[in-house]
């Protein structure tokens, strides 16, 4: 597929945040120029991250700081899809949630009901506030068998210097203290997520494409649910790499400034 055959054949374009339209604190150099020209086209933008410690606001916030937010622009965490998933399979079901306060207040907004005792759901977001008393409990009751969801599986989070331990990291700890692993994971590369997206933003996956730098999580995520694929090189993912995965991106561009 060329480049303009994937532009063509997509209203949505789902963007992948850091390592695709900026580097921590830095836009990806032509980012802000080439997210206009897809507006300016008619295209709808959203901004679609696994990273579960924040709120949409708070991202948004940040990209409006960084010069890449626009008018009709969305931001959607694998947070956002999990409170979907609960509303939608486990409605009014006791919910043990370990999430930063943001993000928890985020959940009680989207109607799902928080509890700090006999859950029947124990949620595992990227907590940047976690405790040892926090892991205990939500450990207690994953072993008592209570149902387990994880908002996403990345095992770090990219930061300047030495990367943190994300939800996959705590997923493997509470692997090796109860023996559980999710009964569901919600983000990107799985389709709990896909699902959630057609249904906030009314367009089908056939007409959806999913940009990001991560072979194993933004292509496989598109691949995963019918929608075309881009991988950009300014993140994670070199051409040499690139070659260890099964999944096969659409188009591959050095940077969105070439989209």
């Amino acid at each position: 597929m060329t480049k303009q055959e994937l532009l063509d054949a997509c209203d949505l374009f789902l963007f992948d945040l850091d390592g695709t339209v900026y580097l921590g604190e830095t836009p990806i150099a032509g980012a802000a120029e080439a997210l206009g020209r897809l507006r300016g086209a008619g295209k709808r933008i959203v901004y679609l991250t696994n990273n579960s410690s924040k709120t949409h606001a708070e991202y948004e916030n940040k990209l409006r700081a960084l010069g890449l937010w626009g008018a009709g622009d969305s931001v959607y965490t694998s947070a956002d899809a999990t409170a979907e998933y609960l509303n939608a399979h486990a409605a009014g079901k006791r919910v043990y949630l370990l999430a930063t306060p943001p993000v928890a207040q985020a959940f009680r907004a989207a109607g799902v009901r928080l509890v700090e005792e006999d859950p029947d759901v124990c949620v595992l977001a990227y907590d940047t506030t976690l405790t040892f008393e926090k892991m205990r409990r939500f450990n207690e009751y994953l072993a008592a068998g209570k149902l387990f969801i994880a908002t996403h599986p990345d095992d770090v989070c990219p930061t300047a210097g030495v990367p943190m331990p994300d939800v996959g990291s705590f997923l493997a700890l509470f692997e090796r203290s109860c023996g559980r692993r999710p009964d569901v994971i919600c983000g990107k590369p799985f389709t709990v997520m896909g699902a959630c997206v057609a249904r906030a933003f009314g367009v089908p996956a056939a007409r959806t494409c999913m940009a990001g730098d991560r072979m194993h999580t933004d292509i496989r995520f598109g691949n995963a649910n019918g929608m075309h694929t881009l991988l950009v090189l300014s993140g994670e993912t070199t051409r040499q790499t690139m070659a260890e995965f099964p999944d096969v991106p659409d188009v591959v561009l050095e940077s969105v400034a070439d989209l």
